[in-house]
């Protein structure tokens, strides 16, 4: 892991300031129970009834309230290059990171997070919606999930790799953004992908968030954790 304003031997859980239900949050801290804000995601956590350890952004769109209730576990990192989500996932040191408040909201914000989630693929961080479980594909990625499972890959860059348990294999295809993405294959067994090169976002049901996040773990060399 490297070093960060928040470490943790725990999984984190980042939370943005886009609708989330406080149900899904209290599930996420369920898996991931350390709590950090991206910025007004700290307003976010009041209202639902949390208490981040941790507040991290530009001070854009945190209210005053949530600054002093927060004192010194606000860290302002002032430039403007970066997004809040990206300033607070590069500062986190964890086995893991659940992203909530990042789906369902404004659409440029959606997209800007799922450059990061590109970006930064080295950080094992699952974005969870109400409708949806996003995360980046490693090299070889294997999960059990339902037979009739949805299972979409959207690409962020040029890839191309294979697949098992897909009713529509990959094998032969060349991805990429705004040419040939993967929307709604449909699981038929255990499911296999080899990735050529990164930058396949993989999307699952919300309900498979469990069998996801073992996937992307089992996936990190040396892992030996448990959920």
């Amino acid at each position: 892991m490297n070093q960060g304003i928040v470490e943790s031997s725990a999984g984190v859980t980042l939370l943005a300031g886009g609708p989330v239900a406080k149900r899904d949050l209290r599930r996420a801290l369920a898996l991931a129970p350390v709590l950090v804000a991206a910025d007004g995601g700290a307003d976010r956590a009041f209202a639902l009834g949390a208490d981040p350890v941790a507040a991290i952004g530009d001070m854009d769109s945190i209210s005053d309230a949530a600054k002093a209730r927060l004192g010194p576990r606000f860290h302002h990192i002032p430039e403007q290059e970066s997004t809040d989500f990206d300033k607070a996932l590069r500062n986190i040191a964890a086995p893991f990171v659940l992203g909530l408040g990042c789906l369902g909201g404004r659409v440029d914000h959606e997209l800007a997070t799922l450059s990061v989630l590109v970006r930064r693929a080295d950080v094992p961080c699952l974005l969870v919606g109400r409708e949806d479980v996003i995360f980046v594909a490693p090299p070889v990625l294997e999960m059990d999930l339902q037979v009739g499972d949805r299972f979409s890959l959207f690409p962020m860059a040029p890839v191309t790799g294979r697949s098992a348990g897909l009713e529509w294999p990959i094998d032969g295809l060349a991805f990429a953004p705004g040419v040939r993405g993967g929307t709604s294959n449909r699981v038929t067994g255990p499911v296999r992908l080899e990735m050529d090169a990164p930058g396949m976002l993989v999307i699952v049901p919300r309900a498979r968030l469990v069998q996801a996040l073992a996937a992307r773990l089992a996936s990190i060399p040396g892992w030996g954790g448990a959920l």
